[in-house]
């Protein structure tokens, strides 16, 4: 009995310590080397994939779901739920909170961005740190620049509070701390 309990505790102990794959291979998330439920920590190579990881994602379209982390490079689409790193894609969009560097046509952060967003486009909900585009918008800042033509920080106040804050909308640079 005790050493039936044993090999219990052991499988156990090995289908936790194997939660997570090194290597992803999928066409889509259900046709796929492993189900969407499980973390890749190290390479994830994707026609269209979906899991929790920290790795390096490579495809056409990248879905990172939970906490995820890593670089995350897509022809078309990088989408997550929360994400630390790298994505680089056409449009990456993130739905709740993103650390890192966000590079594309297209950024959408809809929780806090902190870090840097390079694109045509830029938003977030929240801004810490850097948008560099065409057109920037942080529906609220903590601390923030906004380099580009049109540059949207709503919550800003017209020129009151300067040097902290510049206004709601500028061209070519608006800013909050």
């Amino acid at each position: 009995m005790k050493k039936s309990l044993l090999l219990l505790a052991g499988l156990m102990g090995m289908s936790a310590a194997m939660a997570s794959q090194p290597i992803q291979l999928s066409l889509t998330p259900e046709i796929s080397l492993f189900g969407r439920n499980e973390r890749i920590e190290g390479l994830a190579l994707s026609i269209w994939g979906e899991n929790p990881q920290t790795a390096l994602a490579l495809g056409f379209v990248n879905g990172s779901t939970g906490q995820s982390a890593g670089l995350s490079w897509s022809l078309f689409l990088n989408y997550a739920d929360d994400y630390k790193g790298v994505q680089w894609a056409a449009v990456n969009y993130t739905e709740g909170d993103f650390l890192g560097w966000q590079g594309g046509l297209v950024n959408y952060t809809e929780g806090t961005m902190k870090g840097l967003q390079t694109g045509f486009v830029n938003y977030a909900g929240k801004l810490t740190g850097l948008q560099f585009g065409f057109v920037n918008f942080a529906q609220t800042a903590e601390t923030g620049v906004q380099i580009g033509l049109v540059n949207l920080i709503p919550s800003n106040a017209w020129f009151t509070e300067l040097p902290d804050e510049l206004a709601p909308g500028m061209i070519f640079v608006n800013w909050c701390f």
